[in-house]
């Protein structure tokens, strides 16, 4: 009975080459998003492709030894929980800070790292490598590309109060030129909240990324109050009824 368990199987060396090309493709995968410095890289990507792999492998050759009148093998049953549990893995690196969402696409290229080594595992190489080369044309190629794109945001507000005196306004000027953006003060008003000596100020950003991923940075920078997106023409019509500074 050992004997039989130890022996290997005559599709030994095929679900061997299957795994190792699942190993390959999903290191690919990992590769492209420990260079992008996002939370799920390398090891992450492999071990999520290369475990729907052998799960696959398992759920397609593992139990031909029972099949008989009596029992009905079901390889899609295993495939159908693989999903299912990588869908709980992805949601672990997606986070929500206030109206900002992130880690979608991390989430995503798990997922699809996923499918690319069910793919392999189920003996569909070509399917596997063609889910590999188009998740690097699409994050490589095309996602440059996108960014280079006008978006609806790019001449947007942000409203930004922060606690006088602190050299906020300089930290934020200085992460947004870090980050890519031009920066245009239209106005800044104080108040007194809480004994508090606060400044609100009206700043344009010119960019090609996303005005939220700005304001999402600027809210941790210390002394910052709140921020808020708005318009250019919010600001034409509050900035008649405000003192500036």
């Amino acid at each position: 009975m050992i004997s039989d368990v130890l022996t290997p199987s005559e599709s030994a060396l095929t679900e061997l080459m299957l795994l190792v090309v699942a190993f390959g493709l999903c290191a690919l995968i990992g590769i492209e998003r420990q260079y992008q410095q996002k939370a799920a890289g390398f090891r992450t990507h492999v071990l999520v492709g290369t475990g729907a792999a052998g799960f696959t492998l398992v759920s397609a050759f593992g139990f031909a030894t029972v099949v008989g009148q009596d029992a009905v093998l079901d390889p899609s049953r295993i495939a159908a929980q693989v999903v299912s549990g990588v869908g709980f893995l992805g949601a672990g690196v997606i986070f929500t800070r206030r109206d900002v969402v992130r880690g979608l696409t991390t989430a995503a290229t798990i997922w699809l790292a996923a499918a690319v080594g069910m793919a392999a595992g189920a003996g569909m190489v070509s399917l596997a490598v063609l889910l590999t080369g188009l998740h690097l044309f699409a994050l490589l190629v095309l996602g440059p590309l996108l960014r280079r794109l006008p978006t609806r945001d790019h001449r947007r507000v942000l409203h930004v109060t922060y606690l006088d005196g602190a050299g906020v306004l300089r930290d934020v000027l200085t992460l947004a030129t870090e980050l890519g953006f031009g920066a245009l003060v239209l106005g800044a008003r104080r108040s007194e909240r809480n004994g508090a000596s606060l400044v609100e100020v009206d700043i344009r950003f010119k960019g090609r990324s996303a005005l939220r991923d700005l304001a999402a940075s600027v809210r941790d920078i210390q002394g910052v109050r709140s921020v808020r997106i708005g318009r250019d023409d919010e600001v034409d019509a509050e900035g008649d009824d405000r003192d500036d500074v």
